[in-house]
């Protein structure tokens, strides 16, 4: 077998290990170099997350209450609610036991979590308390779920229950068969119409993945092989039912982060994590390396800058984080 740095045009391993990122260096330290966590290099590069970057300039915006932007629009605040920023903080490895980013997701254990069925919803229920019913939807439930357990909630009763929502609830049909009626089904045709919502399938499997394999119930592994197989079944980017069609152009535009959008990347990431490979991915990794520039980077093609309250990156120019994502992907893949 080839050695996987033997596809690339340059390897960008050194400039990843930069330190103006120290999020992007750490990962690079674990996952590229295969250095231990908890070796001093990389113990103390994780450290400086909280102290330099992206991470504390977010926090510093953050309200006396945990939240960011105008509390009660936690979601519809798009890119500067305080899910969004749990999202984005734990994306770049902040520090759960940070009393801020607890206080944080407290709150939206408090607002956003539907106490009655489990999912996170976008809308607040001022009656009820926790998240309004009619908003519980996947690609949210899935961000929150992925994001609590990042930053250390994996204990808290509501997100685990949010994982037996999602393993209950989530739906990885495509198109072939009669939609379910009931809650939560009938509330959005573009979340839980006939064809499964392809963002959904995403952020749940994303989700459920980061479970560790030992804490993953039956029903869970059952929910990850359906939404692997129905990711798989789409090439990860091509419409299933005509393989010569590409069903999300969008995907091909790499980016970060993402919010509830996806790329090719993600859901590669995502797969190869569950130590996946399978010749329905070859088309998407040929993709993946077609994007890689001369010096060995990939460019940021898709951003919501300006969105976010604080900036990540520039559009078009070199990126440390897909670059570290892509190298990444094609280290699982070519190593397995």
């Amino acid at each position: 077998m080839k050695s996987w740095t033997s596809v690339l045009k340059a390897d960008p391993t050194e400039w990843l290990l930069g330190e103006d990122n120290p999020s992007v260096r750490f990962l690079t330290l674990t996952e590229i170099c295969g250095k231990p966590p908890a070796r001093l290099e990389a113990a103390k590069t994780r450290a400086e997350i909280m102290n330099r970057g992206i991470v504390p300039k977010i926090l510093a915006r953050q309200n006396v209450d945990g939240t960011w932007d105008e509390p009660d629009r936690f979601y519809r605040a798009k890119y500067r609610g305080t899910s969004w920023q749990l999202l984005i903080l734990a994306e770049f490895g902040a520090s759960g036991r940070d009393p801020r980013i607890g206080k944080a997701g407290k709150f939206i254990l408090d607002h956003s979590w539907n106490r009655e069925g489990g999912g996170f919803s976008y809308e607040h229920s001022a009656t009820r308390g926790g998240g309004r019913p009619s908003g519980v939807i996947p690609c949210l439930t899935g961000n929150m779920v992925w994001s609590l357990l990042r930053l250390g909630f994996g204990a808290d009763p509501g997100v685990k229950r949010a994982i037996d929502w999602i393993a209950v609830y989530q739906r990885y049909d495509d198109g072939d068969s009669q939609a379910p009626r009931g809650w939560p089904y009938d509330r959005y045709e573009t979340c839980w119409g006939r064809h499964s919502c392809h963002l959904g399938v995403v952020k749940a499997l994303k989700a459920l993945a980061e479970l560790p394999p030992a804490k993953r119930s039956a029903a869970v592994r059952r929910s990850l092989d359906e939404g692997a197989e129905y990711l798989l079944k789409h090439h990860i980017h091509m419409k299933s039912h005509d393989l010569s069609r590409i069903a999300k152009p969008g995907w091909l535009r790499f980016g970060f982060p993402l919010m509830y959008q996806s790329d090719l990347l993600e859901i590669l990431g995502i797969l190869l994590g569950l130590g996946i490979k399978d010749p329905r991915m070859e088309e998407a990794v040929g993709v993946v390396l077609a994007k890689q520039s001369s010096d060995g980077t990939w460019p940021l093609a898709n951003t919501f800058n300006g969105r976010y309250g604080v900036s990540i990156e520039q559009k078009g120019k070199p990126s440390k984080w897909i670059t570290f994502r892509a190298l990444s992907v094609l280290k699982k893949y070519f190593s397995l």
